[in-house]
């Protein structure tokens, strides 16, 4: 199975991403942290992904590709995955070589976004407020298109986020015809009513 987990930072796509990949037994692959790995390095491509990061902005289209498609080409990916970052333009959509089974959207207002990130604990040197309002002004700007995109081709599902770990997850799982049954995930069945 291919999945594509979007939403605005702060949504729980990393904390919903490492769930289901223990879960479906394939691996999680977070943009967002390959390209903070890329930026710690000492290299041209690493500076020149920490300046656009520290400043919000978002790392060009053929980049990116190009970095994603690398990674997906690994033989541990060759079962499916969970991808969390990308695809954000419908460029980057159009030119994902892999095909992509369900594109799950979770969806928390802007303002529950910001307090979540506020009160996060691990420290990023690109989450200051301006940067990740900034980021969910990008988000809405050229991600909302991608939305479009993968509702056309009926790959798209929308999962509120305002709820509970648990209950998000249990949404996702159901959404993929998947539930969980005394802690194993197995296809789901609709209870029948009975009069």
């Amino acid at each position: 199975m291919k999945l594509v987990l979007i939403g605005i930072q702060g949504a729980g796509k990393s904390t919903q991403g490492n769930l289901l990949s223990k879960q479906l037994d394939i691996p999680y692959l977070s943009t967002g942290h390959i390209f903070r790995e890329i930026a710690k390095e000492k290299t041209s491509l690493g500076r020149y992904v920490k300046e656009l990061m520290s400043a919000g902005s978002l790392i060009p289209d053929e980049k990116v590709i190009e970095i994603v498609n690398s990674y997906i080409s690994k033989p541990g990916y060759s079962k499916g995955y969970i991808l969390d970052g990308f695809p954000r333009t419908t460029q980057q959509a159009k030119k994902f070589k892999n095909h992509v089974d369900k594109v799950v959207h979770i969806h928390i207002p802007d303002k529950e976004a910001l307090w979540r990130l506020a009160y996060r604990n691990e420290e990023r040197d690109d989450d200051t407020i301006d940067a990740i309002k900034k980021r969910i002004e990008i988000f809405k700007k050229h991600t909302h298109p991608v939305l479009e995109y993968y509702k056309k081709q009926k790959k798209l599902i929308s999962i509120d986020g305002m709820h509970s770990i648990e209950e998000v997850n249990q949404e996702i799982l159901k959404s993929l015809g998947k539930q969980i049954v005394k802690d194993e995930v197995r296809a789901w069945e609709p209870k029948e009513n009975t009069i």
